[in-house]
């Protein structure tokens, strides 16, 4: 069963929903809300009446022959009794707690209460019962005595619940037609606003497979553009890549187009009845060095692959770059002997610490392996001038790097040509050294696959020739580092 979480989701459908479930859940908190603020707004009105008829009350308390009395008329006793809703209940108490006149049953305050008189104070209570809201005083006819009688008017809250109905039903039944109604307001803005993502799809849709132009990132939202622009940024370097391996393959496709030419050319001209054991002999002898190229000419092709795929750090590992380096020129001794070249290393001694790379074998030897016999193949070897090629390491404990020096003391590279050498099947002219110009562009790519770099200086700056030193850095292993 798939996952949930893996599912894909509508941007529609998400935006919706965390629009929407806010809305959802807020209206039942709407509702309490308006409920408690309308039963506060449909008491005040009555709390305001039940405080007048205690005061009302508090005037017709007097003392007479000494005795609290209340002189309450018939009229007064009827505008206390006439509701047809509620029912109002009043309660006159001596200084003494005697029952002067109104209800016995009325409750009385909270003992602890301070007793404050003149000042009308309100509390809901129940009698028989029956929810009711008391307003009530204390008074003190007699200022000679030090007695206060206890007033209270009572009141149940039928109306106050009608009116707050009332009200909730006055804010609450629109929101019933306001609600739907913004749910499809935002439905239809939803559909309008991401409009523009479906013009963009339907554009990039209608592409052809060889349109790698840029989008018109002005025609989509601000959030959009940044995508916009990220896909662009891919467009280009797609581009480029796209543009760099038809080069390639150009260039890869004449490079191996002049080996076999040469061999179908000279196995043509050894099937000639007429030709001599001399003629045969050596146009085997051309076959032989046209198939050698090509055979170097392929190999330099796949290591440059390898060298380019996104394989490399599944095959790192720990290796000793002195012991790459020694391995690389036992391979490279046999062409530097047949052109004289003194071939020789400095440096670090095998197994040092601080030679420990992390990385991809294979290709750090091809990489020492090209620096050397480009080396070899562009140093001139004479009895007057000795071709000499140096091989050296040199650890940089406090860079965490390793330097692979190649030193020859060839007639150098000039510095026009010298980002230009690191370019495929680049042939500096005015040379006829046999090569496909492809070692330096592929040292160059192992190089920046580690996480190194390389680079050409003079070996020996002051003289002429100046000769060449072909540098690359690499960072050591993570313990050495």
């Amino acid at each position: 069963m798939p996952n949930p979480s893996n599912e894909q989701r509508s941007l529609f459908g998400e935006i919706l929903d965390w629009m929407l479930t806010p809305l959802l859940l807020l209206w039942p908190v709407s509702l309490v809300l308006t409920w408690l603020v309308a039963q506060n707004i449909a008491g005040k009105p009555f709390d305001r009446g039940l405080e007048y008829n205690a005061l009302a009350l508090a005037q017709l308390v007097q003392v007479e022959q000494g005795q609290v009395t209340l002189n309450l008329p018939l009229p007064a006793r009827e505008i206390l009794r006439a509701d047809d809703v509620d029912q109002v209940f009043y309660q006159v108490l001596g200084g003494r707690g005697e029952l002067l006149n109104g209800e016995p049953s009325l409750p009385l305050p909270d003992e602890a209460e301070a007793v404050v008189t003149g000042k009308v104070r309100l509390r809901d209570d129940s009698l028989h019962g029956t929810p009711v809201r008391i307003a009530y005083l204390w008074v003190r006819p007699d200022p000679s005595a030090n007695l206060s009688s206890l007033i209270q008017v009572a009141e149940t809250k039928e109306k106050r619940s009608v009116l707050a109905t009332e009200i909730i039903k006055g804010v609450m039944l629109p929101q019933f037609f306001i609600l739907p109604l913004a749910v499809l307001l935002v439905w239809l803005a939803l559909i309008r606003g991401i409009k523009p993502l479906s013009r963009l799809e339907s554009r990039i849709r209608r592409r052809k497979p060889d349109d790698l132009s840029p989008l018109d990132d002005t025609a989509v939202p601000s959030e959009v553009a940044p995508l916009v622009s990220s896909l662009n940024d891919l467009l280009t370097r797609l581009k480029d890549s796209i543009s760099n391996q038809k080069r390639f393959l150009a260039d890869a496709a004449h490079q191996l187009k002049t080996p076999l030419a040469g061999l179908r050319m000279q196995a043509d001209l050894a099937l000639r009845e007429s030709a001599s054991p001399e003629e045969l002999k050596q146009s085997l002898q051309n076959i032989g060095r046209a198939s050698i190229r090509a055979t170097r000419t392929v190999n330099q092709l796949l290591s440059m692959a390898r060298a380019e795929s996104g394989l490399l750090h599944q095959s790192l590992q720990a290796c000793d770059g002195v012991s790459l380096v020694q391995s690389a020129m036992l391979e490279s001794l046999p062409l530097a002997m047949d052109k004289g070249i003194d071939l020789g290393y400095e440096g670090l001694d095998s197994d040092d610490p601080q030679a420990q790379l992390m990385g991809n074998p294979t290709l750090l030897k091809e990489l020492i392996r090209n620096l050397i016999d480009n080396a070899i193949a562009y140093t001139p070897c004479t009895e007057e001038r000795p071709g000499i090629v140096t091989v050296r390491t040199v650890a940089d404990a406090s860079a965490g790097t390793l330097q692979l020096q190649v030193e020859d003391n060839g007639p150098g590279i000039p510095e026009s040509e010298r980002e230009a050498i690191f370019e495929p099947f680049y042939r500096a002219l005015g040379n006829a050294v046999d090569g496909s110009g492809l070692g330096l562009p592929i040292v160059r790519e192992i190089a920046a696959k580690h996480g190194g770099s390389v680079h050409v200086e003079d070996a020996q700056p002051n003289q002429t020739p100046p000769g060449t030193r072909m540098v690359v850095i690499l960072p050591l292993a993570p313990a050495q580092a």
